[in-house]
């Protein structure tokens, strides 16, 4: 119950000693509002982790490389396809997002 408190969800437990029921609040043109900031944010650490992902694979690639696993042109072609698959997931984050901001503001 404390947890639901202090995780701002915006949400009031009932306790009655056995249950903890939730009253869901109605959905108000501010509160849509910010549930829609919450999904910009939450889209944005999706956007940030995928470029963290592919930092790493970038770097796995270099490391090969300096260990002569692969050759340079191996190493282009893998980072080609690193970016193309970066820039699929990042346009699949954004059309998610999209999509659950324009259902969340409509009425």
């Amino acid at each position: 119950e404390q947890s639901i408190v202090k995780s701002d969800l915006g949400m009031a437990p009932i306790n009655d000693g056995k249950i903890i029921r939730l009253k869901v609040p109605d959905l108000t043109e501010e509160r849509r509002k910010d549930l829609a900031k919450q999904v910009s944010k939450i889209a944005e650490e999706s956007r940030v982790a995928i470029r963290m992902v592919r930092r790493d694979a970038n770097e796995a690639l270099k490391k090969a490389l300096k260990d002569k696993a692969i050759s340079e042109d191996e190493n282009k072609k893998g980072e080609a396809e690193i970016q193309k698959l970066t820039d699929d997931f990042i346009k699949k984050v954004d059309q998610v997002a999209k999509e659950k901001e324009q259902s969340l503001l409509t009425i």
